[in-house]
């Protein structure tokens, strides 16, 4: 045994490096202990199958309103009368039917508003409104 007889009263400055061996340590055994979990595969029986082809997308409706506010639906021009007739044809032909609405900022709201009711009472769910963005 070895007894100091001087005072030990300076500041340690080597580093305890015991408690990065032992978290060291720990990582180590889970590493070894998962590892062997991440080679193992599920082999599983898939289904045969025959190609097939992506259902046809239709081309959707435009209709579009000018500064006029003459109405076109597919650049043919139809007044707002005979508007809903035209769209329930076209909706009784394709249910899945899709119309694109552009409107002129110079035309009025009451007249936007008439076309999408038009569009609503004709029975066609899927609109889109098209703006340009600045």
């Amino acid at each position: 045994m070895a007894f100091s007889t001087q005072s030990d009263d300076g500041v340690v400055s080597d580093i305890n490096i015991t408690p990065l061996v032992d978290v060291m340590l720990v990582l180590l055994v889970v590493f070894i202990v998962t590892a062997p979990l991440l080679t193992n595969a599920i082999h599983v029986n898939l289904p045969k199958t025959t190609a097939t082809s992506a259902p046809t997308q239709q081309k959707a409706v435009q209709v579009a309103i000018d500064e006029q506010g003459r109405i076109r639906v597919n650049e043919r021009l139809v007044t707002e009368d005979v508007l809903e007739a035209e769209l329930k044809a076209l909706q009784a032909n394709n249910p899945e039917l899709a119309l694109h609405l552009q409107a002129d900022t110079k035309v009025s709201y009451g007249t936007v508003a008439s076309v999408m009711a038009s569009i609503e009472h004709a029975g066609i769910s899927k609109l889109s409104v098209l703006t340009i963005a600045k």
